[in-house]
């Protein structure tokens, strides 16, 4: 039982679940699941009593059962006693104040970072304001390699997502050529194939093959369906880059997915068995989004960015390359308008780059959202600020396959200059090479005979 007291009025939590979900900002979701405070009052109150739980409660207090889900065993069994070791006197309210002293610098973070537990990570964010959020995020490092080098200081890259709602593969190629003409896919170019078709499937892996090694291109593919279909991808002797696969916080809501840790081992082992990549070995691709537990009706009482907090400890097993959070993807049942989103988003990449992931973030929203663009400026730019790893580039920025609003590489090129962010190392040596940008990351004007714009004509 947990307790504040707040305008003369005593406010009691029965457990840790609850005081969690009653401290959470307002969202959709939460009044969904019939979780969330009933009051600005109570939330607060909450926050009060949350503020006052010692760490070492929520390695002792679990909000799933450690016997019904593989999720919990491995936020139990794999945590870090040694890296806890400097902060586990602390109160959640004092490990807020920790995080934004100076003493809490980057590699002090990334020293702890073994030791953050997921519902740790989101107790302290339901304590922070936007500004908090944005300044203890941006001092986390998360470098990661394959055929490039992601989320060093300065930098942001971009996934380029040339999707097709009929999968062609001309259509692909045009888009995914226009992205490269804009500087953007040194994160990763990735397609959301419409279909589970394995002989279409390998055909696009060949093509974004194709493509990197005909113009030596210092990134990385995806094809982002099943994981198993990827398995069989491998099997068949494809030339599989990076494992994509969604996750969630809890073993229901995975298994909804229809998949387990196991399975995500046995393709992670695959994959870097085929000893792609040139500059290290983070073969992982994963993408969450608050509500995935919540909408398969997996969430335990949870509240749901605890539960999307929970997913980082699966991400974390698995050494990802890549994590983004799709934050206003799955509808206003979960984030309602703008400001949801945006909050939302902040506590996703804090949470993530504290656990010690290289988070990046779809910035967008579905047309039934209270949101707009102007919303999705504001997020973007705010997370730039906090040290974002990498946005998405959608043309124009809407995914006519997928069918919501994102980020496109116009705003790519706009955070950029505003920031003065550069892209990952390598590929803004090759987009000098290749005669797309200057050495300062300017576009330049594109000759009719670029070698790019050649290609493009052969495959239409």
């Amino acid at each position: 039982m947990y307790q504040a007291t707040l305008s003369r009025r005593s406010y009691r939590f029965n457990d840790l679940r609850q005081l969690l979900a009653k401290a959470s900002p307002a969202r959709s979701g939460d009044y969904l699941a019939e979780v969330a405070a009933e009051s600005a009052e109570e939330r607060m109150a909450a926050r009060i009593a949350l503020a006052e739980v010692p760490l070492k409660t929520f390695l002792q207090q679990l909000l799933v059962p450690y016997e019904k889900d593989e999720v919990t065993r491995l936020i139990i069994d794999s945590h870090d006693a040694v890296a806890f070791a400097p902060i586990s006197h602390l109160t959640v309210g004092d490990f807020r104040d920790w995080l934004l002293s100076e003493q809490a610098d980057s590699a002090m973070l990334a020293q702890v970072a073994a030791g953050i537990t997921p519902e740790m990570a989101a107790a302290v964010s339901k304590l922070m304001r936007n500004q908090d959020l944005i300044l203890v995020a941006k001092k986390c490092r998360v470098v990661t390699r394959f055929r490039n080098t992601l989320g060093l200081p300065g930098r942001i890259s971009v996934r380029l997502q040339p999707n097709h709602p009929t999968d062609s593969l001309q259509g692909i190629a045009a888009s995914m050529l226009d992205g490269l003409l804009y500087g953007s896919g040194d994160a990763v170019v990735g397609i959301n194939p419409a279909s589970d078709s394995l002989p279409l499937l390998e055909k696009l892996n060949y093509m974004l093959d194709d493509v990197i090694q005909r113009f030596a291109i210092p990134t990385q593919s995806c094809v982002l369906t099943h994981v198993t279909n990827t398995l069989r991808l491998m099997e068949r002797g494809a030339p599989v880059d990076l494992v994509f696969q969604s996750i969630a916080g809890t073993e229901a809501a995975n298994s909804g997915f229809g998949i387990n840790l196991a399975l995500l081992a046995e393709a992670q082992q695959a994959a870097l068995s085929l000893n792609r990549g040139t500059l290290g070995n983070n073969v992982m691709y994963f993408e969450t989004g608050q509500g995935s537990c919540l909408s398969a009706n997996a969430h335990h009482g949870v509240d749901q960015q605890t539960c999307e907090a929970r997913a980082y400890a699966v991400a974390r097993h698995f050494s990802p390359l890549l994590i983004n959070t799709v934050v206003g993807f799955i509808g206003p049942e979960y984030l309602y308008d703008g400001k949801q989103i945006i909050r939302a988003g902040l506590e996703d990449h804090f949470c993530g780059k504290l656990l010690g992931l290289p988070l990046g973030c779809d910035v967008c929203y579905t047309n039934h959202a209270e949101a707009d663009q102007d919303d999705m400026d504001t997020l973007l730019t705010l997370l730039a600020t906090a040290g974002l790893t990498f946005l998405i580039g959608v043309p124009g920025a809407d995914d006519i396959m997928l069918n919501y609003q994102s980020t496109s590489f116009h705003d790519a090129l706009y955070i950029r200059e505003l920031l003065g962010l550069k892209h990952a190392p390598e590929f803004a040596d090759w987009l000098v090479k290749m005669h797309i940008t200057d050495e300062l990351g300017r576009l330049r004007d594109t000759a009719s005979n670029h070698p790019l714009l050649l290609a493009l004509q052969g495959e239409s």
